[in-house]
């Protein structure tokens, strides 16, 4: 039950909750991908059984489609789709901007394109995903197979003149071998800690041969759904300018989502 759910799903929970509202029938909609967009699938999943809300959801990801269907939410292409109201994704860091990083999941490529093809983009995270300077978080790029070692050289040597405390890169793994993504890409983890021109970054990553996207979402997102363990839900929107609070009581019917987890 409700109660059993650890401070920081509660957060998740209420986050998801708070965000479902963005979403109204006949809406196209971007689900994003990892533990705090999974909240908002089951959520919109129990809206969809419970008060008959008719959406047709676009998945960032295989994993995310397959949770969509199970939860009963009709799933098309973003070719079917071609544009869409809302995306709701979540974010491994979010600054004061809005800027974020994404892609802890591996899958910010398609995060990126259904994104972008959005009226707006909404974020879910608990508190612990503000941040004052972005790089904190392992930046992800992802990069084809093929020569990837020269493109891991050349993306070290880039860093060199970019504002950033580190410069370490790393090959993710799954196990002993290479995480594969959706697209049958690589990633490789940028360890910058602090990132001083995310913009300047974004660009100068993207003309890199072999660099398929990279995991800054620059000027993407409109506003940021934050949750608290205690219940408490902070919006804060970029083009409003605004900050809104308001608060969830746990109740026992609430928690439908025990399965879900990092």
């Amino acid at each position: 039950m409700t109660g059993e759910l650890s401070p920081i799903d509660k957060a998740k929970f209420v986050a998801a909750k708070r965000a479902a509202q963005y979403v109204e029938s006949g809406m196209r909609v971007g689900l994003g991908t990892g533990s705090t967009a999974a909240w908002l699938v089951k959520c919109l999943g129990e809206m969809v059984q419970n008060e008959g809300l008719r959406i047709k959801g676009v998945p960032t990801s295989t994993r995310t489609a397959q949770l969509a269907r199970e939860v009963g939410i009709e799933v098309i292409s973003l070719d079917e789709a071609k544009w869409l109201d809302v995306t709701i994704d979540g974010a491994d860091e979010f600054d004061r901007n809005l800027n974020l990083i994404k892609g802890g999941g591996g899958a910010h490529l398609q995060e990126k394109i259904v994104a972008t093809a959005s009226d707006q983009m909404i974020v879910i995270a608990d508190v612990s995903k503000s941040v004052e300077t972005l790089g904190a978080f392992p930046l992800p790029l992802e990069v084809i197979p093929f020569g990837w070692q020269t493109t891991k050289t050349i993306v070290e040597e880039a860093l060199i003149g970019m504002d950033v405390m580190g410069r370490d890169v790393s090959l993710r793994m799954n196990g002993d071998r290479p995480f594969i993504t959706d697209e049958g890409n690589h990633i490789l983890d940028l360890h910058l800690n602090r990132i001083g021109n995310a913009r300047q970054l974004s660009l100068v990553l993207n003309q890199i041969p072999g660099v398929v996207e990279n995991g800054l979402f620059i000027d993407i997102c409109d506003a940021v759904v934050i949750g608290y363990g205690d219940g408490r839900v902070e919006v804060r929107d970029i083009n409003a300018g605004s900050v809104e609070e308001s608060k969830f009581d746990f109740l026992e019917n609430d928690n439908l989502f025990t399965d879900i987890s990092d």
